[in-house]
């Protein structure tokens, strides 16, 4: 298990996203207020899948390359977003953001307000499902 952790602690710093090295000061403490104060949607969601409750550990409000994600799980490299009606105003920037995003290679699941809402159940599903798959594709 020692040498996974540490195969695993050079990924981290290769990724550059756990370890807040080359993060900037003021995003981390963005993300830590945006942690305090989340959306109601966002602490519906945080609630069902903090603790590894679906298997997997998920950190929230992380900064990657400039942005701050909703839900992150490195293992994987599975971001979870949960968009609100700011989204439709801002579609290129979740475009040009996603597209980064992936060229980290990263995978990115979306939902919107009411799917987290009104189907959490599907929602934390569809969750686990991409971990899975992931996880496989991965070999781990």
């Amino acid at each position: 298990m020692g040498k996974d952790m540490r195969d695993q602690d050079r990924e981290d710093l290769k990724r550059n996203i756990v370890f807040h090295s080359g993060q900037s000061p003021i995003k981390r403490k963005l993300a830590e207020q945006f942690r305090d104060n989340p959306t109601s949607t966002e602490a519906l969601l945080w609630e069902r899948i903090r603790r590894r409750q679906i298997g997997y550990h998920f950190r929230r409000q992380q900064v990657i390359d400039g942005f701050i994600v909703d839900f992150y799980c490195h293992k994987v490299g599975l971001v979870v977003e949960i968009d609100g009606l700011i989204h439709e105003q801002q579609k290129e920037y979740d475009q040009e953001r996603e597209r980064i995003l992936k060229s980290r290679g990263l995978h990115l699941l979306r939902f919107t307000n009411d799917q987290v809402n009104e189907a959490i159940g599907t929602v934390l599903n569809k969750i686990l499902k991409a971990c899975k798959h992931l996880e496989r594709e991965q070999g781990q």
